[in-house]
């Protein structure tokens, strides 16, 4: 079939050999294509971006929702921005407790992964779950609701997803958490000149907003340079681990653990320097 090729900077691409061109649609908002793949399995790119892909995709869900969850084991009600795979919502209802409310701008995108990718999307299911198809920007600007926990898990900070890097989106988000609540965004990768323009960016607009405001990192080889960053900020809540080991255990996860939780926040010396 041929080779997917996605290119990190002008002269870095990471291209993927791929058996079949499954499904290709242009939306209001961005091109959905889906591939199969030899070495990843099957996966979702917008925009010619690799979103997810089968072989990967735990070890962004699995840190961007596990994390959270285990700083603060008080959390109950959730608030996801983007998620249109269905992977971080799958994560979170691994708490019995938990409820999420989740607001995604293409709607195209949730049908397609439930179609196409049932591994995330089968979540969706489930009626702890309230999905709405709206633009975060204005769901956050109108909530009137509390949350436990925010996490907005969009593309990089380009189309669609432009919107969700602004300081007026963060101040809001800040506004709808609890005095223990915690924000969670992905925070682009530390290692290209472009990526870590937008590291530095973000990082700059969250800090003044939030008492609490650091990065962590997880490895994800499908993401530029596979060195990938989370942002957590928060009112009141460092990110301790204090979650419950034996009913983590019971997960079976595939990356995430109390030690990767602790030494998540251990940043190289050149990511310390490019903040």
């Amino acid at each position: 079939m041929g080779w997917f090729t996605e290119y990190w900077t002008d002269y870095v691409k990471l291209s993927v050999r791929i058996k079949k061109h499954v499904f290709s649609k242009e939306t209001k908002y961005q091109k959905i294509d889906i591939y199969d793949s030899y070495e990843f399995g099957r996966f979702m790119a917008l925009d010619g971006y690799i979103m997810l892909t089968e072989r990967d995709e735990f070890i962004y869900h699995e840190m961007i929702a596990h994390l959270p969850m285990n700083a603060n084991p008080a959390i109950r009600k959730v608030l996801v921005i983007g998620g249109g795979d269905g992977g971080t919502v799958r994560e979170l209802l691994r708490y019995p407790d938990v409820v999420v409310d989740m607001v995604e701008i293409d709607e195209e995108v949730v049908r397609v992964c439930r179609e196409y990718l049932p591994l995330t999307a089968h979540a969706f299911d489930n009626p702890r779950v309230h999905l709405m198809f709206a633009d975060g920007i204005e769901y956050v600007e109108k909530a009137e609701k509390t949350y436990d926990l925010i996490i907005v898990d969009s593309t990089d900070p380009s189309g669609p997803g432009l919107s969700l890097y602004k300081n007026e989106f963060y101040k809001n988000c800040q506004r709808l958490l609890s005095d223990e609540g915690i924000f969670i965004n992905q925070h682009e990768s530390p290692y290209f000149d472009d990526t870590r323009a937008s590291m530095r960016d973000i990082h700059r607009k969250l800090k003044p907003l939030f008492p609490i405001a650091t990065i962590y990192q997880a490895f994800i080889p499908t993401y530029p340079s596979g060195h990938w960053l989370f942002g957590y900020a928060s009112k009141k809540t460092h990110p301790e681990f204090r979650g419950d080991e034996k009913l983590l255990a019971s997960f079976k996860l595939k990356y995430y653990n109390k030690e990767v939780h602790q030494a998540a926040f251990a940043l190289p010396n050149y990511v310390r320097e490019g903040l």
